[in-house]
């Protein structure tokens, strides 16, 4: 055999034999995760759903795995900040991120953000969503959403609400009832739903679109007064609450706290895969859908795959609600 018919045979042996090892290196990948603690980055206040549910799941993965699984608050800027850390950490698996709906349209909020929510991760579960319950103060003269409205129609901008944030769910939800209702409530956003409460409770602001699970124990205790739910069906927490739709005459109306758990999007196929698998399965336990329950979770748990699909929908979705608001991005 000549010399260079050797070197072309050898080339074509080392493609093969290269090959055939990528499907092994991805398994053992794979296989030896995790080797060491892993993080799930809530950038949001301790204390609120996001932060609750992301320590159910953090804590049967610690146990799982046989690793510490750390649930790290970084917050700031509504969310931003601790996204963009997840977004630039190392790619290898460690560093995950628990999300709610504000991830799908803070890249409208913020100027400067430099991750896209759709292209920089990759889902690794959705756990469904928990239905925000309208609530208004004591001190406000309305017992029903009809009343409600009439109060903000007879002077606008006159009725204040609170939310936990730039592009959360409840500042959505308020958005989307001012657009479907034709009403001017005026916007007080905080820096999460604890502090938002404490304010609401006090009565300086009169109405809060806020998770079921926060406002169950003073909507019983009397301190809060439910007005209606945003889903699309009534929350099995509040089961004589209407919803919005419902309550108001606003069919279509359909707002809820989803909650998913992420990865940035050049994490490995391999672990991605793996993390995906063994959520799905801490996610069919008794233990894990009693917690779940008792934080007011409801729905389907969807697949990452299936996740990053209705992520586009909702991307889609709020853009337009954000541009018929004329809502400006922070500088």
């Amino acid at each position: 055999m000549n010399e260079s018919r050797r070197s072309m045979v050898g080339i074509a042996a080392a493609l093969v034999a290269g090959s055939a090892l990528k499907p092994l290196g991805a398994w053992a990948q794979s296989a030896a995760y995790p080797a060491k603690a892993i993080r799930i980055i809530v950038p949001y206040p301790a204390g609120g759903v996001v932060d609750s549910i992301a320590r159910v799941v953090g804590e049967r993965m610690g146990r799982q795995y046989g690793q510490p699984v750390v649930v790290e608050n970084r917050t700031g800027a509504g969310g931003a900040i601790g996204t963009d850390f997840v977004a630039k950490s190392p790619a290898d698996g460690y560093t995950l991120l628990m999300v709610s709906p504000s991830h799908a349209v803070m890249p409208f909020f913020q100027k400067n953000t430099a991750w896209d929510p759709v292209r920089d991760f990759k889902g690794i579960a959705g756990f469904g969503a928990i239905p925000n319950v309208i609530v208004v103060h004591p001190s406000v003269k309305a017992k029903t959403m009809q009343e409600f409205l009439r109060l903000a129609r007879k002077d606008a901008g006159s009725i204040t609400y609170a939310s936990s944030g730039l592009g959360t769910s409840s500042h959505l939800t308020g958005e989307l009832l001012n657009q479907m209702a034709h009403i001017q409530l005026t916007h007080v956003p905080y820096k999460g739903q604890p502090e938002a409460m404490t304010d609401l409770l006090s009565g300086r602001v009169d109405m809060m679109p806020m998770s079921t699970s926060l406002a169950l124990p003073h909507i019983k205790a009397g301190k809060l007064r439910a007005l209606a739910v945003t889903t699309d069906y009534r929350s099995s927490a509040l089961p004589d609450v209407p919803t919005v739709a419902e309550a108001a005459g606003l069919p279509g109306f359909q707002v809820g706290t989803w909650l998913a758990l992420l990865a940035p999007a050049k994490v490995p196929p391999a672990i991605v895969s793996k993390l995906s698998a063994d959520v799905a399965s801490a996610l069919k336990l008794a233990e894990v859908q009693s917690k779940f329950k008792d934080l007011a979770l409801e729905g389907a748990p969807q697949s990452g795959a299936t996740f990053d699909e209705f992520l586009k929908q909702e991307v889609s979705v709020w853009t337009e609600v954000i541009k018929r608001a004329g809502i400006q991005a922070n500088s």
